[in-house]
């Protein structure tokens, strides 16, 4: 299991304060965003600072890019109905993507681009401590885990992120949390197949048996 390095959250206030400093930090400083011109708005990430569960994507689309708000198109509908498949609302869980800035013409992030935006997220992670990680998508799982294999490869194995932590939560060490790795809701829109839909749900339900929450019986 890896060691990351993490840019430093602030140690001080509520945790829905470190995420508000964070994100003015890296609207000012992030060496990928900052210089980054396709997009119109930053989408940081938003929902419950205390999720037992965050959902983590790529990057903002079109739609995102609008609205300043991330999975807000389709794709964010989509999931919107796996998040309430669980029995919970997006309110409950935090939703936020490796880039913070939408690529051009959508197109999948760069290596040196999540190289120097991810810091960031892997900063909000720190913050939320979450019990549970689900990545959507291949670049996203692939930052986490570090690992270059494809999402169809990696989706339905527990991997974990290992986290140094810094500030007042270095105190209680280094910070490990379970990555559930499955396919981001635009592959399911676009493969929307029994098959993809059953892998896509059988990810989320082991999610929820580490929580020790009860899967609620699909309609």
């Amino acid at each position: 299991m890896r060691i990351v390095e993490s840019v430093h959250a602030p140690s001080a206030g509520a945790k829905s304060e470190r995420l508000e400093a964070l994100a003015s930090a890296h609207a000012a400083q992030c060496p990928h965003c900052t210089t980054a011109t396709a997009h119109t708005r930053l989408v940081f990430g938003e929902g419950n600072p205390e999720a037992e569960i965050v959902f983590v994507g790529e990057a903002p689309g079109e739609t995102e890019d609008r609205l300043g708000r991330p999975f807000v198109g389709r794709a964010g509908e989509k999931l919107d109905e796996m998040i309430a498949a669980m029995g919970m609302r997006r309110d409950d869980v935090y939703i936020a993507n490796v880039l913070k800035s939408r690529p051009p013409e959508n197109r999948t992030p760069l290596r040196h681009e999540i190289e120097q935006c991810g810091p960031y997220l892997l900063a909000q992670i720190e913050v939320i401590r979450p019990k549970a990680i689900v990545t959507l998508g291949g670049p996203a799982t692939k930052l986490l885990l570090a690992s270059e294999l494809g999402i169809t490869r990696l989706r339905g194995i527990f991997g974990s992120l290992r986290l140094e932590c810094h500030g007042e939560a270095a105190r209680d060490g280094a910070l490990e949390i379970p990555v559930m790795p499955t396919f981001h809701p635009a592959y399911l829109l676009r493969n929307y197949t029994p098959e993809t839909r059953r892998q896509v749900w059988e990810d989320l339900k082991q999610v929820l048996v580490l929580l020790g929450r009860e899967a609620p019986a699909r309609r």
